[in-house]
């Protein structure tokens, strides 16, 4: 006889299971609630896109379309790919229902997973989590550059503060915010060309990854963490030092926009995007708790990709948090989900009681209470022994005096403490967390 095949999970992918999942959504529902604050609603978007729209937004020459996205053909012979972020999907949807014509800004959050096939690893995997949120805003014809430089140092750092404000909600502990000025298309094409050159002069001393990004992007060659290039790279030029007027000031409003909400942050000059896109504030959070890999949410303004997709002149910056991480780090500090358990355990036993057991359960249930109703009839030990392992905080005795009488029979497990009450005495009392009193 043949050996049944055992199915497993694919590596870099896995289950996840209760009491694990009460973290999770509580996490999610954190955010929920906080974006809610300040003004965003939420948006689904598919999971799987056409490829070109990852290619056109984060590059055919990165490592993620060229070589980690899931990719596949349609049946109409289409290129599709799952999506491996969010933000090119949200930046397409954003274009397809006109939400240019919505009142702006347009403030979006989305929770729900992503998918790169690269190497698993702790707090990294193939179908991996995030929680992001994009702000995006139509950019009115002959607008003068310079004069919103103010409004949008205080949009980045409003975003900012509510992804601080979501952390600390969630209880994550040893947070801290990094932050830097890439400069923008008249800039950092300047600056590209210094680090470029500068790099050249130490390329020999440099990795194979380094030396390839001297020619494909420069900027990538800042986030090195080979120890062997640091020291080089603690030499390069600084791009703080090479932004032009506007990009300065809007950087410096920044600050102290952040000063204002009592963010506290660090500069990073090192802290880059490598897209062309990209312009002005990048930040990262970072966590302790998880080593090297140790950020757990990265953001930054990209005005231009709308555009670049198809649709008209639009500002944006949005983040992307690492759910994965965020809960590993909530774990291994022990805010990880309580078990399941319930609150009430339906101890019938009769016939004429399984009605009113029935009858009871609803009630609990509509009012918000966790109830196990057992299918059968158990022996009054029994059915205990069930409620302790389920970890129910009271059993609900009904048999055929509780019938007789109209008065339920109530147990706390930890205590043993026993009395009889009314229907509307236990609701009362279990809603304010009263102790029994026989």
């Amino acid at each position: 006889m043949a050996e049944k095949k055992k199915f497993q999970a694919i590596k870099g992918t896995r289950d996840l299971l209760p009491p694990d999942t009460e973290l999770w959504n509580r996490v999610e529902q954190t955010a929920r609630e906080v974006f809610g604050t300040f003004g965003f609603g939420e948006i689904r978007p598919p999971i799987f896109e056409p490829t070109e729209l990852f290619a056109r937004s984060i590059g055919m020459d990165t490592d993620v379309v060229g070589k980690e996205m899931y990719s596949f053909e349609d049946r109409d012979e289409t290129s599709v790919s799952l999506r491996p972020e969010a933000t090119a999907s949200v930046c397409r949807a954003y274009i397809e229902h006109g939400m240019h014509a919505w009142p702006q800004p347009v403030k979006l959050y989305y929770t729900g997973p992503m998918f790169r096939r690269e190497r698993p690893q702790k707090g990294r995997y193939r179908q991996f989590y995030q929680i992001g949120a994009e702000v995006l805003e139509m950019v009115p014809p002959n607008q003068d550059p310079a004069k919103n430089i103010g409004k949008d140092a205080a949009v980045d750092a409003e975003v900012i503060e509510m992804v601080m404000a979501f952390f600390a909600r969630s209880g994550l502990e040893g947070v801290e915010l990094a932050i830097n000025s890439i400069g923008d298309r008249q800039c950092r094409p300047k600056y590209v060309e210094l680090l470029r050159a500068e790099l050249m002069k130490v390329k020999d001393k440099l990795g194979p990854d380094s030396q390839r990004r001297i020619l494909t992007n420069p900027l990538r060659v800042l986030d090195s963490k080979l120890e062997s290039e640091q020291g080089i790279i603690a030499g390069l030029p600084r791009i703080s030092d090479h932004l032009c007027a506007n990009c300065a000031a809007q950087y410096a409003e920044l600050k102290r926009q952040l000063g204002m909400r009592g963010v506290p942050y660090a500069e990073n000059w090192r802290l880059v995007r490598g897209l062309d896109y990209y312009m002005r504030t990048t930040f990262e959070i970072t966590a302790r708790g998880l080593g090297s890999q140790n950020a757990v949410c990265g953001g930054g303004r990209y005005d231009g990709l709308v555009e670049l997709l198809g649709g008209p002149p639009t500002k944006g910056i949005g983040f992307a948090i690492g759910e994965d991480r965020l809960i590993l780090s909530l774990e291994e500090a022990g805010k990880g989900g309580a078990a399941l358990g319930r609150d009430v355990f339906v101890a019938w036993m009769g016939e004429q009681a399984q009605g009113a057991a029935i009858l009871a359960a609803q009630k609990l249930r509509a009012s918000g209470f966790r109830v196990e109703l057992p299918p059968v009839e158990q022996k009054f030990g029994k059915a205990l022994g069930q409620a302790d392992k389920l970890g129910a905080r009271y059993a609900l005795i009904l048999g055929d005096d509780e019938i007789r009488t109209g008065q339920w029979t109530v147990k706390t497990l930890a205590s043993g403490e026993q009395a009889k009450m009314s229907e509307a005495e236990f609701l009362e009392m279990s809603r304010k967390g009263k102790r029994l009193s026989s």
